[in-house]
Order: structure tokens, then C-alpha cells, then sequence
């Protein structure tokens, strides 16, 4: 048996990528395609609408017992030719090296076409660091009998040799593909860190956008960005000085930041003690260090472990093998 495979690549240490990512995929989908799978994005129906399949996949994702993933997306779109009542996009990033994507390519492109019985496109954007890992199929041949998927991939960091190109577009998926980049390049180094967060938001309030994008795309680079609490305050001064600077009257990001934040404390507060509820019913008393994961929880990280409950057979599968 023959099975195409990808090459074989150190794993890197890996930064939370996904959550930026997979808010960033809700809000900008239909400009991330125009901008990295340009020919594509040029085939779809846009005005027609696209209908969201998210909950669909991760059912798919449980079903087939495949490794968590967040950052990614299922979408049901219609050509512009008609020649289909309509299609399935499937959109996946994936920041880190992961030997088992191109299957799971594979198993979600097959389910989902099982399920709806029309064409269902893949689409990966490679966000590691990697010169060498760059999948693009999956699939064997045994006795003349064939199966298997070819996919396209955009690599991230291919962009780092057209960075003038990146920082000339408009297109909202530079900035995100800038952040990433940097957010990469910049691990263990703060200074620089905070020196080009800086300049890409810099860069995001002097490109005219819409108030909405503004603070949607702010939120995203500063949850990508990440910065020690001292040099977030430093920053948090130099972003007074921008807007002051740039006269941007209806951003308020600071403000809005804080609100979201504290938002977002009272989500995880109350999410929290219902998962806790949740388990300690399906499990008993709480361990020490279920009650620790949970104190230290992202919202992201209790919408993972909430479906996992209805499944699991122990708190440990909660939690899952990896810890994750």
C-alpha cells in the first residue's frame, strides 16, 4: 500500500493561534479567499450568501474521534455559473506542524460529501515554520484501486520574502498574516515584539477602515500580539498617542478593550461554574488539578471541555490525553 504522506518536520513550540484565528475566519472569510485563493474566491456567489456549517463539522470532528481543531471553517456557497445548486467549502488553518492533517483533511472532505452529496472544496493555510512541511494530498493505491484528496495550501511564511507586498495591500488579511508572522518571529523577544505591534496597528488605523474593523481587527492583532503587562501599559500609552495623532475620533479601543475584557471575565465566570456543576454530577468531586485547568480556562477551552462531558467516560477524557 502506498500512502502519500507529508514530510516529516520538527514540531515547534506552539503559541494559542487559534482563537484569533477562528474569530478572524467568522469575520473575514469571504476577503481572506480574495486575497490568498484569489481564483476561488472568484468562482463563488458572494451576493447569494454563504450558510454557516461550523457546528456541523465539529460534530464530524467527534464523530470520526480526530484532534481537536478550532481554527477553521465549513461553509455552504453557490457558484456563480450555476453549475451546482451549491457547494461545500471546507477553510483550515493550522499554526503549528500536525502529522495527521492531511488525513483529517481527508476524513472531514469525505463526511461532509457523504452527508450533502455535492462537491466539497479544501482549503489549508499553513501558519508553522517549517520550510519543509507543506501537505497537499492524502490517499493510497493498492491493486489499480485509487482513493484519496489533493488539496490547496498557502504557506504563511513564504510571505516574509513579500513583505512590501503585505504592507501595500488593504485587504484585512495582510495585517492578520503580518501579525501572525511577527507573532512567530518574535517569540522570547519583547522589545521587538512590542515594537511591531506598534507598528501594525499604526498600520491598521491609518488604512481607513470602517469603524467595525478597526476594533474587530484591533481585538485580533492584540490577542495575536501578546505583550507582558509591562509592556502592554507602554503600549497602551502609544496607542493614546496614535489616536491622538491620527485624530481618530470613533476609535476607542482602549475603552473597548477593557469592556471586552471584562466581558469576557463574566463569561468564563459563569461558564465556568456550570461545567463545574456538569462535572462534578457525571464524575463526582473535582480533582485538584481539574479545579486548576478550570481556574486557568479560556472561553474556548470550556466550549471544548463542555462537549467532551457528553461523551467522555472519565474527567480525565474531559481534559483530554494530550491535556488539552
Amino acid at each position: 500500500m502506498v500512502v502519500a504522506r507529508e514530510e516529516t518536520a520538527a514540531v515547534p513550540a506552539r503559541d494559542a493561534y487559534d482563537s484569533p484565528w477562528k474569530e478572524y475566519l467568522d469575520n473575514y472569510l469571504e476577503r481572506s479567499l480574495a486575497f490568498v485563493f484569489p481564483c476561488i474566491h472568484a468562482e463563488i456567489d458572494w451576493e447569494a450568501g454563504v450558510e454557516h456549517l461550523d457546528n456541523e463539522l465539529r460534530q464530524i470532528g467527534r464523530d470520526a474521534k480526530l484532534s481537536e481543531t478550532r481554527a477553521d471553517k465549513l461553509v455552504k456557497v453557490r457558484r456563480l455559473d450555476g453549475s451546482e445548486a451549491y457547494l461545500i467549502l471546507h477553510v483550515e488553518v493550522q499554526t503549528s506542524y500536525d502529522a495527521d492533517l492531511a488525513r483529517r483533511v481527508f476524513v472531514y472532505n469525505y463526511r461532509t460529501f457523504d452527508k450533502h452529496g455535492v462537491p466539497v472544496v479544501s482549503l489549508v493555510i499553513l501558519g508553522d515554520t517549517s520550510k519543509k512541511w507543506s501537505p497537499t494530498k492524502y490517499g493510497w493505491d493498492v491493486w489499480g484501486c485509487k482513493m484519496g484528496i489533493e488539496f490547496p495550501v498557502v504557506k504563511l511564511m513564504d510571505y516574509n520574502d513579500r513583505w512590501p507586498e503585505l504592507e501595500a495591500e488593504t485587504n484585512p488579511a495582510a495585517l492578520v498574516f503580518m501579525a501572525h508572522l511577527k507573532t512567530k518571529e518574535t517569540r522570547g523577544d519583547t522589545a521587538a515584539r512590542l515594537a511591531w505591534k506598534r507598528t501594525l496597528v499604526r498600520m491598521l488605523y491609518e488604512r481607513g477602515y470602517e469603524r467595525r474593523d478597526v476594533l474587530e481587527l484591533y481585538r485580533i492583532l492584540d490577542w495575536m500580539l501578546k505583550l507582558p503587562k509591562a509592556e502592554e501599559a507602554l503600549f497602551q500609552e502609544d496607542l493614546r498617542r496614535i489616536e491622538e495623532e491620527l485624530a481618530m475620533p470613533y476609535v476607542t479601543a482602549i475603552e473597548r478593550m477593557g469592556e471586552d475584557r471584562g466581558e469576557e471575565r463574566g463569561i468564563l465566570k459563569g461558564e465556568v461554574k456550570i461545567l463545574k456543576r456538569q462535572m462534578s454530577r457525571q464524575y463526582g468531586p473535582l480533582p485538584g488539578w481539574a479545579e486548576e485547568r478550570l481556574a486557568k480556562a479560556s472561553v474556548d477551552d470550556l466550549e471544548r471541555w463542555a462537549d467532551r462531558v457528553l461523551d467522555a467516560a472519565s474527567i480525565e477524557e474531559v481534559f483530554g490525553s494530550n491535556g488539552a
